[in-house]
């Protein structure tokens, strides 16, 4: 179980059904299921009897602080008003341009990296996707030093977050062994370079960034956030916004580099809607076949695996019975995987998200960004940035996945590449769309 959950749960999901009881770490009792009616019942039909669980509240609370993604009740549906607005569409518009500016800078050094040779895409993608988020966040000042301490905080603190879940008799141990207070003080160096962005941009003019509208928000009262609010709503905003994000697109270059008859759709629909100019929010519905694409990846590798529940008062959906304190846990991964729900569910078939079928598809069976009022607030802007980066990349490189690799998913809060992806990457060569088209 502690090595990969999702193969063990999909195994259980095999021998028990779509939904079955089971101790997690051995100690704490769960139900786990794939069931669409059950989890439409607790993400959204009764969502209000049902609470992040401590995995998010106590375990990311510990090192995240109390915002969106570690809070719940009242405090959480005041928060979610305030932040949705630094997701519509017309701050989407207005960081397409921050977003923009940060990739151009990216792709420089990833010009360098793979002009010497094969490249994990990975940690390259991890590098992109959170300097994208680090300046939508804090504006264009976020030096790449800070950008870097940030971002390694943020994945060895995910990893020591997935292992006090996995294996909780670990838990003294950590503590004793100073473990724990290891990862606390990684965190306060974090914690304390943002903070001084913060402090800093009371005292400056307004920008266009999220952090200006995190500082702007107020509440009934006309108060506005804390320095320490900011800095956890800050912090877990680029939790929830890097790692999505490159995660999908580490996967999704993976599945094209097998499919060239996606990729040159692909290629075409950028051309044709684009031509050379770089993409912003305007242009996102114009890319269908794209988006379905995209949607397939996130299918096959959900960024999320799992989300977790506990019930605050006894509850029962269809003749399952959730017993007050139970933790309900929606297996994201089996329920995008279900042949129940999915024709050849391991296979890639971008169609399965055309608009022609969009009827087939059963509710709450394809969960990349969760369900329900506490569905991701940055999904626009994840599948931005996807599309964003995707469609520099493709436009400026052909690439090949090296041989005789081990792909392997490795699911820790996110879904990752195991060993990582290696590819090569060479300049695209200039190609006649029109002739492509013809043949």
């Amino acid at each position: 179980m502690a090595a990969n959950p999702v193969q063990v749960l999909s195994k259980y999901t095999e021998l028990f059904g779509d939904t079955f009881r089971f101790y997690l770490g051995g100690i704490k009792e769960a139900i786990v299921t794939t069931n669409p009616a059950v989890i439409q019942h607790v993400l959204k039909t009764n969502a209000d009897n049902y609470q992040k669980s401590e995995i998010q509240v106590k375990r990311m609370g510990h090192f995240l602080g109390k915002g969106l993604l570690t809070t719940h009740g009242e405090p959480w549906k005041t928060q979610r008003r305030l932040i949705q607005k630094g997701f519509d569409r017309k701050q989407l518009e207005a960081l397409s341009a921050i977003m923009q500016d940060s990739l151009a800078e990216s792709l420089r050094d990833f010009d360098r990296q793979v002009r010497v040779g094969p490249v994990d895409i990975y940690p390259q993608l991890m590098k992109m996707t959170f300097a994208m988020v680090a300046r939508s966040l804090f504006g264009a000042k976020l030096k790449d030093e800070d950008i870097d301490v940030v971002s390694n905080t943020i994945c060895t603190v995910q990893e020591f977050i997935v292992r006090q879940t996995l294996q909780p008799y670990l838990n003294p141990w950590f503590e004793v062994s100073g473990e724990l207070r290891r990862h606390e003080e990684m965190r306060a160096r974090a914690d304390s370079v943002l903070m001084e962005y913060i402090k800093t941009r009371r005292h400056q003019a307004p920008g266009n960034d999220l952090l200006q509208t995190l500082m702007d928000a107020r509440y009934s009262d006309g108060e506005g956030m804390s320095d320490e609010l900011v800095l956890s709503e800050s912090m877990q905003l680029l939790v929830a916004g890097h790692e999505t994000s490159s995660n999908a697109l580490s996967w999704l270059l993976y599945l094209l580099s097998s499919r060239p008859d996606c990729l040159e759709r692909i290629r075409e629909e950028f051309h044709s809607v684009l031509g050379d100019a770089p993409l912003s929010f305007g242009d996102v519905s114009r890319l269908p076949f794209t988006t379905q694409v995209i949607l397939e990846a996130l299918r096959l590798y959900p960024p999320f695996w799992m989300v977790d529940r506990m019930a605050v008062a006894d509850d029962r959906v269809g003749d399952v019975d959730i017993p007050r304190g139970s933790t309900v846990i929606v297996f994201v991964y089996g329920a995008h995987h279900a042949p129940r729900y999915w024709e050849s569910p391991e296979s890639f078939d971008p169609e399965r998200f055309a608009k022609a079928n969009e009827k087939l598809q059963t509710p709450f069976t394809h969960l990349p960004f969760g369900g329900g009022p506490r569905g991701c607030i940055g999904g626009h802007y994840a599948m931005l940035q996807i599309l964003m980066i995707l469609s520099d990349l493709l436009r400026k490189y052909d690439f090949q996945l090296i041989p005789g690799q081990m792909i392997e998913a490795r699911p820790m809060v996110i879904l990752r590449p195991k060993h990582g992806i290696r590819m090569t990457f060479t300049q695209a060569i200039a190609r006649d769309r029109h002739a492509i088209i013809q043949e």
